[in-house]
């Protein structure tokens, strides 16, 4: 990962387990939504996230968590 985007990464990341717990929805319910595995999820939504992921993940996110993606970068 590009270690000058670590904090974004981080912030989204976040803001990705917040709202999925907001939808009561467990790590597996939404790995399996967006086809990816739970180990991926969980290190996007890890406080110390080194994962990186695609706008792809993102756009699919922002549809299953019912949120505009500007939602992830304010």
């Amino acid at each position: 990962m590009d270690f000058n985007h670590y904090d974004e990464y981080k912030k989204i990341g976040l803001k990705i387990k917040e709202l999925r717990k907001q939808k009561n929805m467990t790590q597996a319910e939404l790995a399996e939504k967006l086809d990816i595995s739970i180990s991926y999820l969980t290190k996007i939504e890890a406080k110390n996230c080194r994962k990186s992921f695609s706008l792809s993940i993102l756009f699919d996110l922002a549809e299953i968590l019912e949120v505009n993606i500007k939602y992830f970068f304010d």
